[in-house]
């Protein structure tokens, strides 16, 4: 007989404002607390996701009316957390994902949440069109304790 693998997922909406960012990061790493993931790998996660809602209130709405959407699921040991915006898209994702690449250099941003993203998770997938939004697929795989023991 198989081991039962442990599956869950949440869903979360909320308007595009910058105070939200932060609600969203605690709240997925709430979450994902049910695997007893290491602090590094939780601290991973909540970077992510606020770089990514981040993403989505600045560049993906420019600071205007709309929701997020943001899920995430569990199976296992994996996690895949997925933002959705339905803003203005992203042009060129390949350009995008460069590292320093901004579309908002007047704002002194550092042009690093996509490198940042696919430095701290396992997969990073983009997909957008320009007018109708973009969703970032994000996956990691956590070790357990035991693992991350053995590793050091």
């Amino acid at each position: 007989m198989k081991p039962k693998v442990h599956k869950n997922f949440m869903e979360l909406k909320f308007p595009s404002r910058s105070e939200n960012e932060s609600f969203a990061r605690v709240a997925v790493a709430s979450f994902v607390s049910q695997l007893d993931p290491t602090v590094e790998e939780l601290t991973d996660i909540k970077t992510v996701v606020s770089e990514a809602v981040t993403n989505a209130v600045i560049h993906g709405y420019e600071n205007g009316e709309g929701m997020i959407y943001i899920r995430a699921e569990i199976e296992g040991k994996r996690v895949c957390i997925q933002v959705t915006d339905y803003g203005v898209g992203i042009q060129d994702v390949s350009e995008a994902r460069q590292p320093l690449y901004t579309s908002k250099p007047e704002l002194e941003r550092s042009g690093m949440g996509f490198t940042i993203m696919e430095n701290f998770m396992d997969e990073v997938t983009i997909h957008s069109k320009p007018g109708e939004g973009t969703t970032i697929y994000m996956v990691k795989y956590l070790k357990s304790h035991q693992q991350q023991k053995m590793a050091n």
